[in-house]
């Protein structure tokens, strides 16, 4: 295995999209490896789609990926399977399968590929999970379970293998404030636990990215209008970063005035009055 320094994920060139449809256009950049790692932009700006191009899910229509200094695409399969071990995913909904219990799915990574007794699987399981304050929790099923919930179990199950990158897809929505920053703390104690892991968050939520963010990536239009640190992004006069950070819309947010159809407008008024 290389060494955790050169665990980098680097784009260069990179175009994405799906068909014919590009989604994003020339993207270069370097997620530093032992970082944390934050992808920002509007909803449907591409996050996603980057994620789904680290994790090869998704081949681009030009430029590379290099993960710890390999180009990912041009990989043999079985090479590129032996790079992918060391990579954990926690997906937006955590992901969980509803016909297993805690213990089994967090063992799932475990259970898949290595040959080991259920007494290890389970203790292996019943550490990350006490990890992620779910120990107590281990024997139920995701559908008794909170939505934060099963996006901790979701990172207990992504972290099980130890690996060298963490990718995290939107690890907050749909979560209330408090929780959201139980989530937030979480990652952080990861990072403290697995300096060398490098964590990447794709992300729209704005409190969590000043609560986690090492380094910065900023989507907008297709391509990249913003590569640097936290500081340098909260610092800057760019008029769309401020809106953004600032969370002001433009015009398209205004709704538009066009009066309805009067024969519609005198059914519905009978119709409310009857």
């Amino acid at each position: 295995m290389q060494t955790s320094q050169t665990w980098d994920i680097a784009f260069s060139h990179l175009d994405a999209g799906y068909g014919e449809h590009a989604v994003l256009r020339d993207i270069s950049a370097v997620l530093p490896a032992g970082k944390i790692s934050v992808i920002l932009g509007e909803s449907g700006s591409g996050k996603s789609t980057l994620l789904k191009h680290i994790m090869g899910l998704s081949r681009p229509m030009g430029g590379q990926v290099h993960i710890a200094g390999q180009d990912i695409f041009a990989l043999d399969a079985t090479t590129f399977r032996r790079l992918r071990r060391h990579m954990g995913v926690l997906f937006q909904d955590g992901a969980l399968l509803g016909a297993l219990d805690l213990v089994e799915n967090v063992a799932l990574p475990l259970s898949e590929h290595l040959s080991l007794s259920p007494k290890l699987l389970r203790e292996a399981a019943l550490r990350v999970l006490d990890m992620v304050g779910l120990e107590e929790f281990a024997d139920y099923y995701p559908n008794q379970l909170s939505g934060g919930m099963r996006k901790r179990a979701g990172l207990a199950r992504a972290i099980i293998a130890q690996p060298r990158i963490l990718l995290c897809d939107e690890p907050t929505s749909g979560l209330d404030p408090v929780t959201a920053a139980k989530m937030d703390e979480l990652l952080l104690s990861m990072h403290t636990q697995f300096p060398e892991m490098t964590i990447v968050v794709v992300s729209h939520d704005l409190a969590s990215f000043k609560a986690v963010a090492e380094h910065v990536l900023v989507i907008r239009d297709s391509g990249l209008c913003f590569v640097g640190s936290p500081a340098e992004l909260l610092n800057s006069a760019d008029p769309y970063l401020r809106q953004f950070l600032e969370r002001r819309s433009g015009d398209a947010g205004v709704a538009r005035q066009r009066p309805m159809n009067a024969g519609v407008q005198e059914a519905l008024t009978r119709w409310l009055a009857s």
